[in-house]
């Protein structure tokens, strides 16, 4: 039997040359792209005419939690006593359902970064992905970080999250709490034992915990430089949680390899970011799409300093050349919405095609994919999805998902 797949539709983007062309004849060969619009067709394949839809590489979401929220909880956040009322059995019953609604909605490769509560040292994220690789359920590829590093009172401190009292959810190092370069080492260590492909770290404060102000640096410089020596000569990269000036260039000078969010970068460290190849992941749809009306009013006036902030310095980033990569913090935004960061990296200045490109060849280009994903092309995985009219023109259309191609398997179609 032959595993050859003919795919035709009206129109396909080339999102290397940065253009849209017609028609779309894409030969699939397994879990692989053989042939787009080749000169002779094989006569052995099956063959699938979607019609009038654009064809796009599958969407990447460079930072979202599978973890939290999603069914049975608040639409676009979590329950704020989740970290103590949710078992790791449950959370990780919800990730499952949370990789289908985000694969769903045409984002076959994601970065889980971090885990924030306590599982006696196991990687969640790990065991999900590894799980959707194996078959056993519809998900997105997934680049786990593990635990989340952070220093006692750091953002992703998960008691900061509550204002839990003292002794109530004590977090090991194993599980992310890290204080001094031999204790950071160790995590990260840890972390990379059981199948980390990322780390992630908290560098300063954050808009949604009770920690120190959003711009805050939080872990320090001979701290930060042991942890990105320990993951690169293990040959991994390392994203950092950071809003404020100080500690985003504080990174950058450890060598960092992606800043998420960035909220306060001034100018001057937006030209460093371009300078060093620092990428970029900004988080923006939060500050359209987020329910701050239902969070603390500390954190609501924290959110009211910060994301006016971001929105301004991301329009900069794009102007300045920032490397940027799509990522949207679900559920900041509700899985499954996760277009909506395309949508307002496009308002904050990008032309449609630059968002296109930032949630396919510049997030591959981040978790050294860009060989394999990203494009369609000869030799790429076939991620596949399709949306109605022209999403160069109107990259609104990247809500409205019709199918759903993950290495040549067909997971939604409509």
């Amino acid at each position: 039997m032959s595993d050859l797949t003919i795919l035709r539709a009206d129109r396909w983007v080339d999102v290397a040359a940065g253009e849209v062309r017609s028609p779309a004849v894409i030969v699939v060969d397994g879990n692989q792209i053989v042939g787009v619009n080749p000169a002779e067709l094989p006569t052995t394949a099956a063959e699938l005419d979607l019609g009038d839809v654009t064809l796009l590489p599958g969407l990447m979401d460079m930072e979202l939690n599978m973890l939290i929220a999603g069914p049975g909880g608040p639409e676009g956040l979590p329950d704020p006593m989740h970290g103590v009322k949710d078992s790791p059995v449950y959370r990780t019953l919800r990730g499952v359902v949370n990789c289908k609604t985000t694969l769903e909605a045409g984002f076959t490769t994601v970065r889980n970064l971090g885990l924030m509560v306590r599982t006696q040292g196991i990687l969640l994220d790990v065991e999900l992905g590894r799980a959707i690789d194996q078959g056993w359920f519809p998900g997105p590829r997934i680049v786990s970080a593990g635990h989340a590093i952070t220093p006692t009172g750091g953002h992703l401190d998960p008691t900061m999250f509550q204002r839990l009292a003292p002794g109530i959810m004590p977090q090991t190092v194993e599980e992310g709490m890290a204080n001094g370069v031999p204790e950071v080492l160790r995590a990260v260590r840890y972390q990379i034992k059981y199948g980390a492909g990322v780390i992630k770290i908290s560098a300063s404060g954050g808009v949604m915990s009770f920690s120190t102000a959003a711009g805050a640096q939080q872990y320090s410089d001979a701290e930060l430089a042991a942890i990105v020596d320990e993951a690169h000569r293990a040959g991994v990269r390392v994203a950092a949680h950071a809003h404020g000036d100080s500690g985003i260039r504080a990174c950058i000078r450890a060598g960092v390899d992606c800043i998420e969010h960035g909220s306060l970068a001034s100018d001057e460290t937006i030209q460093m970011m371009v300078e060093h190849g620092t990428f970029l992941v900004a988080t923006s749809a939060l500050a359209d799409h987020m329910a701050i009306d239902r969070i603390h009013p500390t954190l609501q006036k924290k959110a009211a300093v910060i994301f006016p902030q971001a929105r301004r310095m991301l329009g900069k980033a794009i102007e300045a050349g920032v490397k940027i990569a799509c990522g949207s913090d679900a559920p900041g935004i509700p899985h499954g919405t996760q277009a909506d960061e395309l949508v307002a990296m496009v308002d904050r200045g990008m032309t449609p095609m630059q968002a296109l490109r930032a949630a396919t060849m510049t997030s591959a280009d981040l978790i050294q994919r860009d060989h394999d994903l990203g494009q369609l092309a000869p030799g790429y995985l076939a991620d596949i999805i399709a949306v109605p009219g022209d999403p160069s023109q109107d990259i609104k259309a990247t809500k409205d998902v019709r199918f759903v191609m993950k290495d040549g398997q067909i997971f939604k179609n409509v």
